[in-house]
């Protein structure tokens, strides 16, 4: 009789590095002998990689880790349940989760990553629940196994951790300090993604602005930028996160140099008032950013910039969310990620007095919304008529008879098409806009 491959599954919470990290697990995992499950029900081992920037994100964790729990009851034992992640992190998260939750088996935090497979391995021979967080980050570790999402293009780490301490953030707690990694290694291994039929990368960092700041020798997230566009086979390059006060000038001018490097720039503001910003510790102050705006709209013809906006942080009075409202309209942003600010412990802002009503906070995060959704749709109906290029990325995940894909400025795009499109470069006549994406038809083959 065959023997029974074991199965797993991974479920993510956050943003684009846990979505990397996940991938990264899943290599791990795989390394092991471990396949994909065909739900959650069927997998042998379950990892939950934890976010902690949110308290509404640490809310459904807990809640998914209590359904987890009943169903390694059903199970009578045979299941894993692995928690890893920026909550993990947090010391006193991690003693919770830990009294809270006696099912879970594995618990490692952000630092220890590579060491899944032996605490996994630990923790299923030795029947014991295994807890290793490590307080500080160590070096680099490359040439992990991963198993990337997609088939097309693919996540790329420059830097970890970051320096910032925005006052509202826990990132540099649960994170580290920034580090970036060697530029040779970067570069084979999206070198190493062309071979294998990738077509577009995205450098991931906290602030991918900053990177090579604690190499040796002249580099610069412009130089660094200027080496991968010059890579042979790859058609898109894209980054993430930008932090305003290190987008240089050399910056800019490489961006619009270099033909690979996609047209749209996420450029998180956070607040339009500069008393705000201040207590943010964000750096700049609203004229710095947008003439900044100002001078990548010079520079870069036809950019997206789209943004993130806090509102609610503490103090925030009805002018200070004014002049929030009053940037969105000078900037006319293509697309924002909104947010209420709610404390998270161990920042400095959790402590600052004058914290905002939520009724308040809920007020103005939907006028805030209001705006800007009428802003992104007249972005996207103004396309209507034009013909886009598109990195076609598969079948569409709302319409599985539809094609989907991107534009340069990082627009989804659905139209009809065959499975044999992806991967390709199309070009698209954009016949209708919504506001989360753009709808066409074929119009050529690049």
């Amino acid at each position: 009789m065959k023997e029974r491959i074991p199965t797993y599954e991974v479920i993510t919470f956050g943003c684009q590095m846990n979505d990397h990290d996940s991938e990264v697990m899943a290599g791990m995992l795989e390394s092991l002998g471990y396949e994909p499950a065909a739900s959650t029900d069927e997998a042998d081992v379950i990892l939950v990689n934890t976010c902690c920037v949110r308290e509404t994100a640490e809310n459904k964790i807990y809640g998914l880790l209590g359904r987890l729990a009943h169903l390694k009851g059903r199970r009578k034992g045979n299941l894993i349940i692995g928690i890893a992640g920026c909550m993990t992190q947090q010391p006193e998260v991690a003693r919770k989760i830990k009294n809270r939750f006696p099912q879970v088996d594995l618990i490692l935090g952000t630092h220890n990553l590579h060491r899944l497979p032996e605490l996994l391995l630990q923790a299923r021979e030795c029947r014991e629940r295994v807890m290793e967080v490590w307080d500080q980050a160590g070096e680099i570790v490359e040439n992990l196994p991963i198993r990337r999402a997609s088939k097309v293009k693919a996540w790329v780490n420059i830097t970890y951790g970051c320096n910032n301490f925005c006052t509202y953030c826990i990132v540099p707690y649960v994170r580290g300090r920034e580090r970036s990694r060697r530029p040779e290694d970067i570069l084979n291994e999206i070198r190493r993604l062309v071979q294998e039929g990738y077509r577009e990368v995205t450098l991931l960092g906290q602030n991918v602005n900053s990177y090579g700041k604690d190499l040796p020798g002249p580099i610069s997230f412009a130089r660094l930028l200027t080496e991968v566009d010059q890579i042979p086979g790859l058609w898109r390059i894209r980054f993430t996160t930008s932090h305003p006060r290190d987008f240089t000038p050399e910056l800019i001018d490489t961006i619009a140099r270099c033909p690979h490097v996609c047209e749209h720039i996420h450029l998180p503001v956070q607040a339009g008032s500069n008393r705000i910003l201040k207590l943010m510790n964000r750096g700049y102050d609203r004229n710095y950013y947008l003439n900044l705006v100002e001078r990548i709209r010079r520079a870069i013809p036809g950019v997206a910039i789209t943004t993130d906006i806090m509102v609610g942080f503490p103090g925030e009075t009805e002018e200070d969310f004014t002049q929030t409202m009053d940037l969105v309209e000078r900037v006319r942003f293509d697309g924002a990620f909104t947010f209420v600010y709610n404390p998270r412990p161990g920042t400095p802002a959790a402590r600052f007095p004058e914290q905002v009503p939520d009724e308040i906070k809920s007020e103005r995060i939907q006028k805030l919304i209001e705006r800007q959704n009428e802003i992104t749709l007249a972005h996207n109906q103004a396309l209507v008529g034009r013909v886009e290029q598109v990195l076609v990325e598969g079948e569409s995940k709302t319409n599985p008879e539809m094609m989907s894909g991107r534009t340069r400025t990082n627009r989804l795009v659905i139209f009809p098409g065959s499975r044999d499109l992806a991967g390709q470069l199309v070009n698209v006549t954009v016949t209708g806009a919504r506001l989360t994406h753009l709808e066409g038809k074929l119009a050529a083959t690049v």
